[in-house]
């Protein structure tokens, strides 16, 4: 049986390659011509694969229909909550996730440092878009006109003499996150508030939230919470495998080793 379902699966990838004939499908499995046409029988019934007027076989609209509703019904918080407590667990610090909707880039969760200084962040907040680290990974992978658009009715508040002046600056600064896949808040928001971030990516590549580790000053310095980076990105990963379904999860000793 699972023999049988192997095979089936294996037509999937096959036809997706796009249509095949009845031979085609036979030789790429190694079987009989019977044998694939069974496969194909039963993956027709269930709407997988579809027959053409020319024999042919090509993926069928029902699998469309699954594959679409199951990335409506995958909830990135649900997804990514185990990984953040996990982080949360190995350094102590604050932890956010967030997504870009309507214009503004939210904080959908959030774990909460083991140290006396909290943040003052709340879920469903805005973040301050023209310096947050997870803005900034969320912005940078927007269509470049999107981009540009955006960058350019911002209002730039001064938060610290480090914030983003200007949509120039801001859009050199999502370019340099755009190509090295990381973000930073280096006191850009709070002058004692540092924060590092890493992408969360989809099936098809695109960044679908972003998460980051943020501490004050007086628990770590810049430097000090940039060196949890690795774990910072390993962690994203993590995340974006499980939900995009593309490879095995690994375990939290995975991600400390990675990060050493």
């Amino acid at each position: 049986m699972s023999q049988t379902v192997d095979r089936a699966l294996s037509i999937l990838p096959l036809l997706a390659e796009g249509p095949a004939d009845l031979g085609q499908v036979a030789d790429r499995l190694g079987v009989h011509k019977s044998t694939a046409l069974r496969l194909l029988r039963t993956l027709h019934e269930h709407g997988l694969v579809y027959r053409q007027s020319d024999q042919r076989y090509r993926l069928g609209a029902r699998l469309f229909a699954l594959a679409q509703e199951a990335v409506e019904n995958l909830d990135i918080r649900e997804i990514a909550h185990p990984h953040l407590v996990r982080l949360n667990e190995q350094c102590g610090h604050t932890v956010h996730l967030a997504v870009y909707e309507d214009g503004e880039v939210l904080y959908i969760d959030k774990v909460e440092s083991r140290y006396p200084v909290r943040m003052y962040s709340r879920i469903g907040k805005p973040v301050a878009i023209t310096v947050a680290a997870v803005a900034k990974l969320l912005l940078a992978d927007l269509p470049e006109p999107e981009r540009r658009a955006l960058a350019e009715k911002l209002d730039y508040p001064m938060y610290t003499a480090r914030s983003i002046p200007n949509s120039r600056a801001f859009l050199e600064e999502l370019a340099i996150v755009r190509e090295q896949g990381w973000a930073t808040d280096l006191g850009g928001h709070e002058e004692s508030i540092n924060c590092v971030g890493a992408p969360i990516r989809g099936t098809d590549g695109r960044v679908v939230a972003a998460m980051s580790v943020s501490a004050p000053n007086v628990v770590v310095t810049a430097d000090e919470l940039l060196t949890l980076l690795p774990l910072v990105r390993r962690t994203a990963e993590a995340i974006s495998h499980e939900y995009s379904g593309t490879a095995p999860l690994k375990d939290l000793k995975d991600l400390k080793e990675a990060s050493s």
